[in-house]
């Protein structure tokens, strides 16, 4: 071992002499051929590495050939280091793309309706929810033609009994969709039986007036029934609110020309025009919707023939059913109807006043019973006791067997009736004595 490292050394000494002694002039940098030449480095490193027969002997360390020299070089750990990083970092995505797929799985699922028990669910939509805003109306070439109402809904408020419906699962997601297809002026108030298969394409369209998941409701007013009284009614079946049918009575537009001949104020210029009939109506409907229902019905009730009628005895429709609802309140049978309707025209037609206390009492909504002596006192529009002629408006909301009544009247001598308590119906009388004295027989307390 020591003569092999002495070779090494002296390999080096060669080369570190070669490479600092000054070559002369006309010298090169080829090796001389004489024999006593000195060796290159590398000829002295072959001389050392391989034996005469030109054969490898040793190593780069000059030692013999071993096992060992032909085992794999092992990997840096800076190598090691950079391919774990790299599985780490791919096994990160992997996981990533992972959590991503199943979470846009499961949206996909609740937005599609997949995969969901089958079972259905009833939600109100309440009249409170939404708001109205006036808005310009744009043509085609974006100049202004005139305004527009447009209602918005609280969809906030929509997601919530949604997911407690169980309808759907992420609210988020729900008024994401919402909000991208203007689904707030899309829905209507009102009570809606939806299925869990819906979607929530299928959710919006069908939570809308009309729709076949539109709960509805069968409400029957009388006739007689006062535009007070009506509302109730209405509102007593979950139909619509009160106070929402009051300001849609007084504020909305109908497209009715009868409608100009109304002489009440408010909400009252309705009264008589919404015709008594059964009715089917959507369970939380808007109010404007449910009024314009009946008084389409009494728009197709009233014919050409009815107004032709009404011109030939010298009146207009609104005067007679004015007429109209005087009969619906006060005549006990149909039998009765137009022998009343001939003492009111009777009397108008003498200049006395009608003395029919359903029209005193007609202000006076939570009053029961006959009038007090106050209210026969008080100069009121409706009081017929000391006011001639017609009362202003109809007192009620006649049905079709008083209207025509008031059109066609019996032809009598009658100025008077009175209730026989006994047998229930009304007598007539055509002077003021046997009236008189048909009154005192009766007990009307």
């Amino acid at each position: 071992m020591p003569d092999e490292l002495e070779k090494i050394n002296q390999i080096f000494r060669i080369h570190d002499e070669q490479a600092h002694s000054p070559k002369k002039q006309g010298e090169d940098d080829a090796p001389k051929s004489t024999g006593g030449a000195k060796k290159t480095p590398l000829q002295a490193m072959d001389e050392l590495l391989i034996d005469a027969s030109g054969k490898e002997t040793r190593n780069y360390t000059g030692d013999e050939e071993s096992e060992r020299d032909y085992r794999p070089v092992r990997q840096s750990h800076e190598y090691r280091s950079g391919c774990l990083g790299g599985l780490m970092y791919f096994t990160f995505i992997v996981c990533v793309s992972i959590v991503l797929a199943c979470l846009a799985w499961m949206a996909a699922s609740d937005m599609l309706a997949l995969n969901k028990e089958s079972f259905t669910a009833v939600v109100t939509l309440p009249s409170s929810i939404f708001e109205s805003e006036t808005v310009d109306k744009i043509d085609e070439n974006g100049k202004k033609i005139g305004t527009k109402r447009v209602t918005h809904a609280d969809m906030d408020y929509v997601a919530d009994i949604l997911k407690d419906a169980g309808l759907i699962q992420y609210k988020w997601l729900f008024t994401l969709f919402c909000k991208v297809s203007t689904a707030d002026q899309k829905v209507s108030p009102g009570e809606y039986e939806l299925r869990s298969s819906f979607d929530y394409r299928a959710l919006i369209q069908n939570m809308r007036a009309g729709s076949a998941s539109t709960v509805t409701v069968v409400v029957t007013i009388p006739e007689g029934f006062k535009l007070h009284q009506l509302f109730m009614r209405l509102e007593e079946n979950g139909v619509c609110n009160y106070n929402d049918l009051m300001e849609d009575a007084e504020n909305t537009e109908y497209n009715y020309d009868f409608l100009e001949l109304s002489e009440g104020e408010g909400a009252y210029r309705l009264e008589g025009f919404l015709f008594p009939d059964t009715y089917e109506f959507y369970v939380g409907m808007q109010g404007a919707s449910a009024i314009n229902k009946m008084l389409d019905n009494f728009n197709h009730r009233i014919t050409d023939e009815m107004v032709a009628r009404a011109e030939e005895i010298g009146m207009s429709i609104y005067d007679v059913l004015k007429v109209a609802s005087l009969i619906e309140k006060e005549a006990g049978s149909d039998e009765e109807r137009g022998l009343i309707a001939s003492v009111i025209y009777n009397r108008l037609n003498a200049g006395i006043v009608l003395g029919i206390d359903a029209s005193v009492l007609y202000p006076y909504n939570d009053h029961e019973g006959a009038p007090t002596a106050a209210m026969l006192e008080k100069d009121d529009p409706y009081n017929t006791r000391i006011r001639s002629g017609l009362p202003p408006t109809p007192i009620c909301n006649p049905g079709l067997a008083s209207i025509y009544a008031a059109l066609y009247p019996e032809n009598t001598n009658y100025f008077y009736y009175a209730l026989d308590t006994d047998a229930g119906v009304h007598r007539f009388f055509t002077n003021d004595t046997e009236f008189n004295n048909f009154v005192a027989s009766q007990n009307y307390s």
